[in-house]
Order: C-alpha cells, then structure tokens, then sequence
C-alpha cells in the first residue's frame, strides 16, 4: 500500500511540478480577490480538483489516507482510555442505577453498562467513545470499581 505521507513522494512531486503548483496558486489568489459569490468558490473547487488530478492522488488513495490516520488515532485513543482505566481504578465510583445499570466515574472516564452484558458505554473527557466490548481491563476496571463501592 502506498503511503500518502511520504516525505520523498510528496518533496518528488513538488520538484518536477512547482510551476504547475505556482500557477495554480496565483490562479486561486487571483479568484478569490477578483470573483464573488459562488462562482468562486466553484473555481476553488475546480483548480483544487485539478491540481489532485494532475499530481496522480486518487480519491481512493485519499480515502485511504483518511481511513489510516482515522485507524491510528481510534487506536491511539482506545490505548489511552485503557491505560486510564488502570491508573485511574483506584479513584473510580461506582453507582448502582435504579434500572439495573450502572455507572461508574473517575477523573476521565465514565462507564455505563449492566452486569453480565458483553458491551459498555465509555466516554473519555467528556466525549463518547461508543460502545465497547468487555475485555480483561474493562472487566478488571469494574471490579475494582464495584469493590470501593462497598
């Protein structure tokens, strides 16, 4: 798989194509001052379509730079959120929800789910981070939880 944030592709391309790049450049600066409305935003649209066209970048391989960076940072803050768990177990409480749920909260973390269910809620700082199958530090996380809840 090619990688779109290669340093030696991108410093290639800017080398056999920098004049193409000026151009279209001074094109852009020269819509944006000189066309209103959406008639220039249009142009934007159609020189920036042809500078990826012409560079050889298909909107599969952007896709794909997408997905990778979007893999990486789910990894990252999935790594982040576990490590958390484990340095914030200690500190966390534990509320036992009047419909069987349960919730328990540290300085970073909430997690909401039911006892014997496969799947919990996490969020981190606030933002939701979906549901989550149980694992062996998600296990370990409620349990130490539910044990300074007694």
């Amino acid at each position: 798989m090619r990688k779109m944030m290669d340093v030696q592709v991108w410093t290639e391309f800017l080398k056999q194509n920098w004049l193409v790049i000026v151009i279209a450049l001074v094109v852009l600066l020269l819509v944006v001052n000189l066309v209103k409305t959406v008639v220039k935003w249009a142009l934007v649209l159609v020189i920036a379509a042809f500078i990826v066209i012409y560079s050889g970048i298909s909107l599969k391989d952007i896709g794909d730079a997408v997905s990778t960076v979007k893999d990486q940072a789910v990894e990252y803050s999935r790594n982040e959120v576990l490590n958390a768990m484990k340095n914030e177990a200690k500190d966390a409480k534990w509320v036992q929800n009047g419909d069987g749920t349960f919730t328990i909260t540290t300085p970073n973390l909430e997690v909401t789910g039911t006892l014997g269910k496969d799947k919990v809620k996490v969020a981190f700082r606030g933002v939701s981070l979906g549901e989550w199958k149980m694992n062996d530090t998600l296990e370990a996380f409620v349990q130490e939880a539910q044990k300074h809840a007694k």
